[in-house]
């Protein structure tokens, strides 16, 4: 009979202080020296980090009514402009909106400044109602001046992203960074055997409802994110999908989290995007499990793509490991070239522990998905009508 335990029984361990907890990448070890039943038997629960740019990020803002009171219909927050079709005094900021003053400055900074404590400028236009005659309102407000904030992502932690490459003779700024001419180099935007959905491929714990790690604070997964592609071929053995498959959309406490996990950035000639941090608590409810996190880097592919085409479909140039990947070159034909992540393995491996300790310390128990997450269906792109114009 194969090993089997349950969520109960798991978050009973850690609320005495006796389960195991590992980091993925002890995980991969312990298989390795114990085997997979072993392995079960022994480990609780394998933690995953990520820290990486995520551009589909942003956060809900509720002010507070001023005296007399207003109904935004024009939002700015340090010069940085907030959706404000919501409600009188609600907003949705996103990490990518640039200022309207500085191109280097926009969403993902206007958050980081209110997760740093700092005053932020929040500046409201109306057309006045009778119930919210306030035309215009100039103030500052904190993270703890305002009522609800609250992040919440739309598509976050892509499982299995491509790597990047330039075959053009020109160098191209792209979200995955300056690519080189002549493939000059290869990105890639993975933490490899510690990526949360690398770990648990099938997604039989990580659905609508778990509990995770979020900047640094506890958050939640609320539904499949966006760009979710569940018509993906997946390798027979580990089951990983060979190409970008499942995102996350996530919710967490802006209040609560930690600067140390979230950081604003600009790509040269791409524009502002957000570092989030990441941390999926995975349950080792069955062997099964303990074999598809101790998935190493040597068994994790993905595919090194041409983004010199300009074009949605872009042509694969080879298929690689992330254990070449990191080891900073790789040699396609007689070329060898260099490989460096945007994303950051340090942190990665930072959330990882942090999340280690707060479960072996009885902080943080593990959540059942109220919803598993859709394995089969259909991804389909933008059909452009005949009507539609476009140029680049």
């Amino acid at each position: 009979m194969g090993i089997k335990k349950t969520y109960e029984e798991i978050n009973e361990k850690i609320k005495k202080g006796e389960a195991v907890v590992v980091t993925a990448e002890e995980m991969v070890n312990i298989v390795k020296d114990k085997g997979v039943r072993e392995a079960a038997k022994k480990v609780d629960v394998v933690t995953t980090g990520t820290f990486s740019p995520m551009c589909s990020s942003g956060a809900f803002l509720n002010f507070g009514h001023s005296d007399p009171p207003i109904r935004t219909t024009k939002c700015l927050l340090n010069g940085v402009p907030a959706y404000s079709g919501l409600a009188a005094v609600d907003c949705y900021i996103g990490v990518t909106e640039p200022s309207e003053f500085d191109e280097n400055y926009g969403g993902a900074h206007v958050i980081e400044d209110l997760v740093a404590g700092k005053r932020v400028k929040l500046h409201i236009t109306s057309y006045g109602t009778d119930c919210y005659p306030c035309k215009e309102l100039d103030t500052h407000i904190t993270l703890k001046s305002i009522n609800q904030a609250f992040m919440f992502n739309p598509r976050n932690a892509y499982q299995n992203y491509n790597a990047a490459t330039n075959t053009s003779s020109n160098i191209l700024y792209t979200y995955m960074g300056t690519l080189l001419p002549k493939m000059g180099n290869i990105t890639y935007s993975s933490a490899g055997e510690l990526s949360p959905l690398l770990k648990d491929p099938l997604y039989r714990t990580i659905g609508i409802g778990t509990r995770i790690f979020l900047c640094g604070a506890q958050g939640y997964i609320v539904w499949e994110g966006t760009q979710f592609n569940k018509d993906m071929k997946r390798d027979k053995k580990t089951k990983l999908p060979e190409g970008p498959a499942g995102t996350l959309a996530v919710i967490g406490n802006l209040k609560h989290m930690n600067r140390e996990f979230m950081r604003a950035a600009k790509f040269q000639k791409y524009g502002i995007t957000m570092f989030i941090g990441i941390g999926v608590p995975i349950p080792i409810l069955d062997e099964d499990l303990a074999e598809s996190t101790a998935i190493s880097n040597a068994d994790i592919f993905t595919n090194i793509v041409d983004y010199s085409t300009g074009r949605r479909e872009r042509p694969t140039i080879a298929r690689v490991s992330y254990q070449e990947l990191q080891t900073g070159r790789i040699k396609i034909g007689n070329k060898e070239i260099p490989t460096a992540p945007i994303s950051s393995i340090y942190k990665a491996r930072q959330i990882a522990n942090v999340l280690k300790n707060w479960i072996e310390e009885g902080n943080f128990l593990l959540s059942s998905p109220v919803q598993n997450l859709p394995v089969e269906g259909i991804f389909k792109p933008l059909k452009i009508q005949e009507e539609i114009k476009w140029k680049l």
